[in-house]
């Protein structure tokens, strides 16, 4: 159907600069080519005299006693065609234009001498007709003498200008460069963000909350002689809401909130982020008591004297100086307590991490299952859902995902459910929303021949045996073959959320990532590309089990991991020997996980040809598909198992109270 609605056409915007282009141009085309054809010829005396003996002058105009005007007869531009002089003369106005000296006396004696030649010559000449004038500026002389310094004023004020306009916050332009970019939220403002709007983080909030008591009740503290603490860093990886957190804080404790950036405080004027970070705390101490917040504080609090080869910035390290100057110095900042966040903790200065500038770090993590429901219960009020959805599903089914990451899905979902014209946003959207943030794009059209497509379903059904038959791997979800991102098939699987890990976790883990490689090699006799990712984590695993949990015993009980982030780059903190014996354990390790995976597929061969078959055809399979080939996984088992044990333990236990009890009643 054809749109008839006329579409609104963007009307170009007049812009100023354009007038003074048009004006620049005008006046270089007039001062080139502009009036070349009537330029007078330069004369002097000796000219002159040849003119007027030769009877060719009419008359002359002297203007200002100094510059005179030679006007030429009808006949001479004839008579001095010949002549190389006089080639370029004009024909109409002034001819021939020279400097008389300024003397007026001497210029009448030769003129005359000059005619008198002539008339002895015997040149039938008319006396030559002379006229003194004196010439009075006009406003126009007097714009074109001005006009460079016009010029010059206009584009200076128009450069200050577009420098004030584009201060920011700051305002004032070039003057005002100094002064600190902070956002003021006030304590009487109608949206502030309290603790009910920050989902999770419970951990986080309470320890954060005797701040906010003292905020409140900064009396019954100041009375048994506490003193306010400095500052707070929140410390955590991104998404996981520690700006949101500083400002529930302020919002709590019902005080002005002052937030600014940490890459606000750099500029490229010497000088200007120290002026910024005193300007901070006096703004912050005229409201006191208030909460000032800096994000990203490792943009201006990075470890001093660290690579100092390969930057000569010292700016950075004098904003530093004056931040830690303001905090915990001479100065005395009552009532101003520094909320900061950050996700590199391990590269701050050691100064501004000590007590007395940030008293308390606050671990800010990535939320478990129970947190990561009640962050979808927060992002999920303004969604139109269905009434079947499962919000603890989705929370087990997003381990890993940060606050940002949970919004993101939830908006995603409602993008597909919209994009397949649904009236609610089903839990099927929100499964489809974390693959596709997770895996990324489907590309259902991506060209794959037959065999490629067996090879890749033979891949992913030998992940998922070998997990399946192992305990300690993550639980199975769905197997797919359908290519997204840069991958071509996916296993997915839920990881469970241990705090601890020991040896046989990582090895069962290492030879669920490798199945894929080696399915592929038993089965079809070929070793593809397919398995370069399954590699790289693999090997990531074995060398972090060798060379940082010192699960190696060749090794032994030693760790190369470097907390703190600060050792440098071009050196190892072992020696050659050392490398080799930690590159052989890297193998074994690696060697060992993919035995285990050998066994599984060589013992499984018929069950994974037949779930391939089923892969290939359905493209997804889940976990229940899985199921009616395999048998129970190992990890259910394991914890039927488990309860099983439980129930006989709890069952002895009962009984032997019983025969305690009959002995005390015998």
């Amino acid at each position: 159907m054809a749109n008839n609605v006329k579409q609104p056409t963007m009307q170009p915007r007049f812009n100023f600069m354009w007038f003074w282009a048009f004006v620049a141009i005008v006046i270089i085309g007039y001062s080139m080519f502009g009036g070349a054809d009537a330029r007078p010829v330069d004369g002097d005396w000796n000219m002159v005299d040849e003119l007027v003996e030769r009877g060719l002058v009419e008359r002359i105009e002297v203007k200002d006693k100094e510059q005179a005007s030679l006007y030429l007869t009808t006949e001479a531009a004839e008579t001095l065609k010949d002549d190389e002089r006089f080639k370029q003369l004009p024909t109409t106005g002034a001819q021939v234009v020279f400097n008389t000296g300024g003397d007026v006396q001497y210029f009448a004696t030769r003129l005359a001498e000059a005619e008198a030649r002539a008339e002895a010559a015997g040149v039938d000449a008319k006396p030559v007709v002379v006229k003194y004038d004196r010439t009075e500026k006009g406003w126009m002389d007097y714009i074109f003498e001005f006009l460079p310094w016009i010029l010059i004023i206009v584009v200076w004020i128009f450069i200050m200008r577009s420098m004030t306009r584009n201060a920011g916050a700051g305002g004032g332009g070039l003057m005002n460069v100094g002064k600190a970019r902070a956002q003021m939220s006030d304590k009487n403002a109608k949206e502030r963000v309290t603790f009910k709007d920050v989902a999770g983080l419970e951990e986080a909030k309470i320890e954060i909350m005797e701040i906010v008591d003292f905020l409140k009740h900064a009396d019954t503290y100041k009375a048994l002689g506490a003193k306010i603490p400095k500052g707070a860093l929140l410390a955590g990886p991104p998404g996981t809401g520690k700006t949101l957190l500083a400002k529930a804080v302020a919002g709590e404790a019902n005080v002005p909130f002052l937030s600014i950036s940490g890459s606000d405080f750099v500029e490229m004027f010497v000088g200007v982020g120290a002026s910024r970070v005193r300007d901070l705390f006096e703004q912050a101490k005229k409201v006191a008591p208030c909460i000032v917040f800096i994000d990203e504080i490792d943009a201006i609090g990075r470890a001093r004297g660290k690579n100092s080869g390969f930057s000569g910035n010292d700016e950075r390290e004098n904003t530093l100086n004056q931040l830690l100057t303001e905090m915990d110095g001479f100065q005395t900042n009552a009532g101003v307590i520094v909320l900061a966040a950050t996700n590199r903790v391990d590269i701050l200065d050691k100064a501004l991490m000590r007590a007395g500038r940030f008293d308390r770090q606050i671990e800010v993590g990535l939320p478990d299952v129970k947190e990561r429901k009640a962050i979808f219960d927060v992002h999920l009020h303004k969604i139109k859902l269905d009434d079947k959805l499962d919000r603890e599903f989705l929370a087990k089914q997003t381990p890993g995902f940060a606050g940002a990451d949970i919004a993101n899905v939830c908006n995603e979902a409602a993008l597909i459910a919209a994009r397949n014209n649904h009236n609610v946003v089903e839990q099927s959207d929100f499964l489809a929303a974390i693959d596709r943030i997770v895996g990324g794009l489907e590309r259902r059209n991506m060209p794959m021949t037959p065999a490629e497509r067996r090879a890749t379903a033979i891949h992913e059904i030998g992940h998922a045996t070998v997990m399946w038959r192992l305990k300690n791997c993550d639980p199975m979800l769905k197997i797919t073959i359908i290519p997204r991102g840069r991958s071509l098939g996916a296993t997915w699987y839920l990881p469970e959320e241990r705090v601890n890990h020991n040896v046989e976790h990582f090895v069962h883990k290492m030879a669920g990532l490798v199945a894929g490689r080696v399915a592929e090699q038993q089965l079809l006799g070929i070793t593809s590309t397919g398995a370069i990712n399954d590699l790289e984590r693999t090997s990531k695993m074995a060398y972090a089990m060798v060379a940082y949990y010192g699960m190696s015993p060749k090794v032994g009980n030693i760790s190369f991991y470097d907390a703190t982030g600060q050792r440098d780059m071009f050196t190892k903190p072992f020696s050659e020997r050392t490398a080799e014996l930690i590159d052989d354990e890297v193998r074994r390790l690696v060697d060992e996980a993919v035995m285990l995976a050998r066994d599984i597929v060589e013992a499984e061969r018929e069950n994974i040809e037949r779930l391939a078959e089923v892969l290939l055809v359905k493209e997804t399979i889940f976990a229940e598909d899985v199921e009616v080939v395999l048998g129970k996984s190992a990890q259910q088992i394991d914890k039927e198992s488990l309860k099983s044990a439980t129930v006989v333990e709890a069952t002895d236990d009962g009984a032997e109270a019983e025969n305690n009890d009959n002995e005390i009643t015998e």
